[in-house]
């Protein structure tokens, strides 16, 4: 299917992946490989790393963590086209982008499509309920982390992972609907590539005291094709690549954003709803 390139003006440069670009290069060599069964009883080979303590129990992307139990296939009811309630912020519903800045993506019949340079929401929210749809490519190139990749953000720093999960191996706390370097989702709810995801997620931010403590962590709740795979979950930080997230103290509001990971995966039926704290 045909899709038209849009430029929303110039290529974000979001803190994290800065952050993450810096964290990877100074990082001590801690590659390890593991060979561990996914959701289907099938052994596969993961690629993680072991030289960052997450807790007392695993490093920050360990391929020894559990891959989390495949969802009971009738619970996996993706929930497509589903409709905005009253008050709620219709972000993208086919036709432009003119809710976002930043990167230059392609719409097509009813989508966007990752291209380059990720994007962010004009507007910006606290506490919200967000949905969102979106499909990894049908045509299944790489493998782990390079395929299918993307990721929905909070404040442009707290990151519900966007991946391709079906029969694809990775790190648990990097798998599709994983609080990313943070927590594996419950439950591995992907479908096919190709075929289109949901995420119904509640997000609450954070609060920071004057001196910028955190005085009550965010906290998310991710339903995946209609299974809910995290509930009312505290995060530890802000999301980053092979090292444990931490606070820093930030406003009351932020952009929601979508990742550029190099791959075309499709976004489609955005919108949020702000709640009252």
């Amino acid at each position: 299917m045909s899709a038209s390139v849009i430029t929303i003006g110039s290529a974000l440069s979001f803190a994290l992946a800065a952050a993450s670009l810096l964290a990877f290069a100074s990082a001590p060599a801690g590659d390890k490989k593991v060979v561990v069964r996914d959701a289907w009883g099938e052994e596969v080979t993961v690629h993680g790393y072991d030289d960052e303590k997450l807790d007392e129990k695993w490093f920050v992307h360990d391929p020894e963590r559990p891959q989390p139990p495949r969802a009971e296939a009738e619970k996996i009811r993706p929930n497509l086209h589903a409709q905005p309630p009253e008050g709620a912020i219709v972000l993208f519903d086919g036709s432009d982008l003119e809710a976002w800045k930043g990167g230059a993506w392609a719409i097509g019949d009813g989508f966007m499509e990752v291209r380059r340079g990720g994007i962010e929401t004009i507007e910006h929210f606290s506490s919200c309920r967000l949905h969102i749809e979106w499909a990894s490519p049908k045509e299944v190139r790489g493998e782990g982390q390079g395929r299918g990749n993307s990721g929905v953000f909070f404040f442009g720093r707290y990151e519900i992972q966007v991946l391709d999960s079906w029969k694809n191996a990775t790190y648990a706390d990097g798998m599709a609907a994983s609080l990313y370097g943070q927590r594996p989702p419950d439950f591995n709810a992907a479908v096919e590539p190709g075929e289109w995801n949901s995420y119904d997620i509640e997000f609450h931010a954070p609060v920071f005291d004057d001196d910028g403590a955190v005085t009550k962590p965010a906290r998310v709740t991710v339903i995946w094709n209609g299974v809910k795979v995290h509930d009312n979950v505290e995060l530890i930080g802000a999301t980053s690549h092979r090292r444990k997230a931490s606070y820093s103290r930030h406003g009351t509001k932020g952009p929601i954003s979508l990742q550029d990971h190099g791959d075309p995966v499709r976004f489609r039926n955005i919108w949020v709803a702000p709640l009252a704290e």
